[in-house]
């Protein structure tokens, strides 16, 4: 929490000594455009700033403890000639916790030829322990192991506009899991589970999208809809051979003045030898937020969160959730009486004005004392 304390204070403090300072100027018709004051003035150099430099990143969850690093996250446009296409992403991230968990990334949204072609890429390398309760919905913490592992991962999405608003296109991943290595008495040696000594995925599959955002990444009116469907068989070099089928949607409405209520609901489902690192797993930083990713997994997934986002003042504002989720082996064992709640609320700090990105801060929560603390770009969905 105190890189939260220290940019709050930061912006304040900059804007106290940056004073009150107005200007009356007189636009092209002769009428008064706003006055800039030295908060305004200021913000435009914070951004600046945020544009070239990263930002510390902080996170808290009750399993793995604190978790720093830096983050780089730019929106942008690829060809100053097209106009027309929505702004592509670029964002890199290293972290380090205290319980010995390292992640690198660079994830890429680039949007080509006036909204025509988009391309989604992630490529990742992680060494973590990791905390698992078992797989299933109805395991605890008391059960709760450590594995250990190292991951080397790419994934490419490739889309082309077929209708309007309508993508689609094809799914490459290829995955590298090694140096797995749970508690002695694991249950995933006792039972041999798929994935215990590690091995690559290598995955093809096809994707399909429906997008009339307003803002790819801060959206406040339209809908959004993507779906992959995933096939990792042996002959491409898979270790186990299973199959995983992905889908997200989204809806935004802007109720009055700058408001938002946005809408989530995904599922995930997998099926045949899938190791145990592949399976569904619930929670992290922008689904079931306050839950630990991956303590609870399994072959099938379903959850769902409303937020609502709210301007505060200039720059500053925030938000409040609510989010319900469960694992299962299939649909049919889904249970009404097993879903888990997460809720929670977060600070919004704009630094891109002119794209509309902000700064997120989250405290996450659920029962059980059930918790999490997240900085990240962008909103969580």
């Amino acid at each position: 929490m105190k890189y939260l304390y220290c940019i709050i204070l930061a912006l304040l403090g900059r804007v106290t000594t940056a004073g009150a300072q107005t200007d009356t100027a007189e636009a092209a018709t002769g009428k008064k455009v706003k006055k800039e004051t030295g908060f305004d003035r200021f913000n435009h150099k914070a951004e600046a700033l945020f544009r070239i430099l990263p930002v510390p990143m902080y996170s808290h969850s009750t399993e793995a403890g604190d978790l720093f690093g830096l983050a780089k996250f730019n929106v942008l446009h690829l060809s100053k000639k097209d106009t027309i296409s929505k702004p592509s992403k670029l964002s890199e991230v290293f972290t380090i916790s205290t319980k010995g968990f390292i992640n690198a990334s660079v994830s890429t949204e680039l949007v080509f030829k006036e909204n025509q072609f988009i391309v989604i890429s992630y490529i990742n390398y992680k060494k973590t322990p990791e905390y698992i309760f078992g797989i299933g919905n109805d395991v605890s913490r008391q059960s709760e192991e450590t594995v250990t592992e190292d991951r080397f991962k790419f994934a490419a999405t490739g889309l082309t506009r077929v209708a309007p608003n309508v993508y689609a296109g094809f799914s490459l991943e290829i995955s590298d899991y090694f140096r797995v290595q749970p508690d002695s008495n694991s249950f995933l040696i006792r039972e041999n589970i798929s994935g215990v000594k590690g091995g690559w995925d290598v995955g093809l599959g096809g994707s399909g999208a429906f997008d009339t955002r307003d803002n790819r990444y801060n959206a406040s009116k339209g809908a959004y809809v993507i779906g992959t469907l995933m096939f990792y068989p042996h002959t491409l070099g898979s270790t186990y051979e299973f199959g995983r089928f992905d889908l997200d949607t989204r809806k935004f409405i802007k109720p009055w003045l700058n408001h938002v209520i946005a809408f989530q609901a995904t599922t995930s489902i997998t099926w045949d030898d899938v190791p145990f690192y592949d399976l569904a797993q619930l929670g992290g930083d922008s689904k079931m937020r306050g839950y630990y990713l991956g303590a609870f997994r399994d072959k099938t997934l379903i959850d769902g969160q409303m937020e609502y986002r709210m301007p505060v003042w200039n720059i500053f504002g925030v938000a409040g959730w609510v989010a319900t989720g469960q694992v299962a082996p299939a649909y049919a064992k889904l249970s009404w009486n097993q879903f888990r709640l997460s809720y929670g609320f977060g600070l919004r700090i704009k630094v891109d004005s002119k794209s509309n990105t902000n700064l997120r801060f989250d405290f996450g929560f659920g029962p059980s004392g059930v918790n999490g603390f997240y900085i990240n770009f962008g909103e969580a969905f």
